[in-house]
């Protein structure tokens, strides 16, 4: 038995995945009398369970085996996964940096697994020395590492991402979801060295896809064998697969949004600078800006009545409210309220 499948939950490990018709035949051609489909119509049929042109289409992109790429319904279909793979619940543990994303924190309670809170540093910050004593912990299965994150916007130092991969002996999960708008590279490339890292990424931001609900998981294929083993047989729809790959077929144009929301968010930070409202723009890697404001209550209040709506985070960061960079004319129309308002 591999060191990642000691990881595994006993009762994954001797799970049998349920066997769908596209199982036994998965041919593109033939009168399919398998699968209780009614025979009419054009989206009739049941989708690919395997997602075997979009994950060779991600392969060829990210320049990666399709062996390593599992494709999900979003990216918190992944995190739910990696849950019931390798955590027992009532029993094990799970570890978050906050303030971060809510949906590992939801999700553990759903799986009913405890968190562990280890506060960002003063610079939201992997804080390296409050979280390595946690790696003792035999029950501690999980550390989630979001970079960029959510909702400060920085990029982790990729030194200590690597400390934390190489010295726990559970599993690593880098949630990667704004990774192009960060200019970094991705931790994806480094799945082959570490059999203990999952690397997400998502077609929700910088491809423009939210609505598709698609996310991808690069690891070892141990793990993404056991993904494949527990999610439902057709978690993305044929609908859903196509859309992504037409995308795919249309990255350049991705990447020159890309290139204009990173241009506005350059622009939208000096134009937050010069307002009284604003004490302080966090740097971000992301498509949004965290901002600290004098009164984020009041302001995301008044901007609510002008039809903009951003995010207020004071119940995580005290006074900052989180704004994803939109088109030069919403940005525009923001700054034009928030010059508007006295406190």
């Amino acid at each position: 038995m591999t060191e990642t499948e000691k990881l595994v939950r006993d009762n994954i490990r001797k799970l049998i995945p349920y066997s769908c018709a596209r199982d036994e035949y998965d041919g593109g051609e033939g009168i399919f009398l398998d699968a209780n489909e009614n025979p009419f119509g054009h989206l009739n049929r049941y989708p690919d369970p395997y997602h075997r042109k979009l994950r060779e289409a991600v392969s060829r992109l990210k320049g990666l085996p399709v062996e390593n790429i599992f494709t999900g319904n979003g990216s918190d279909e992944i995190i739910d996964l990696c849950y019931r793979i390798f955590c027992n619940p009532g029993s094990d543990k799970a570890l978050i940096f906050h303030p971060t994303y809510g949906m590992y924190e939801v999700s553990a309670a759903v799986n009913e697994i405890e968190v562990i809170k280890v506060s960002l540093d003063e610079n939201f910050n992997l804080n390296i020395s409050a979280v390595e004593p946690y790696f003792k912990d035999v029950k501690l299965k999980l550390i989630f590492i979001c970079s960029p994150n959510n909702p400060t916007g920085n990029s982790m130092n990729s030194n200590d991402i690597e400390f934390i991969i190489r010295n726990f002996k559970g599993i690593v999960i880098i949630d990667e979801a704004y990774i192009e708008f960060s200019g970094h590279p991705s931790f994806s490339l480094k799945i082959m060295q570490y059999p203990n890292l999952v690397v997400m990424q998502t077609f929700s931001k910088a491809l423009g896809l939210a609505a598709a609900r698609i996310g991808i998981a690069f690891a070892g294929q141990e793990i993404i064998n056991y993904l494949f083993r527990l999610k439902p047989p057709y978690n993305i729809s044929t609908i859903n697969q196509a859309a992504a790959l037409k995308k795919l077929d249309e990255i350049s144009e991705s990447r020159d949004q890309v290139k204009k929301i990173i241009e506005e968010r350059n622009g939208l930070v000096k134009s937050l600078a010069k307002l009284k409202v604003v004490e302080k723009i966090y740097r971000s890697d992301a498509n949004f800006l965290l901002v600290r404001v004098m009164d984020a209550d009041h302001i995301y209040n008044m901007l609510l009545e002008k039809g903009i709506i951003v995010r207020n985070r004071s119940m995580m960061i005290n006074n900052c409210l989180r704004i994803t960079v939109g088109t030069a004319n919403e940005n525009r129309r923001m700054i034009s309220e928030l010059e508007k308002i006295t406190l």
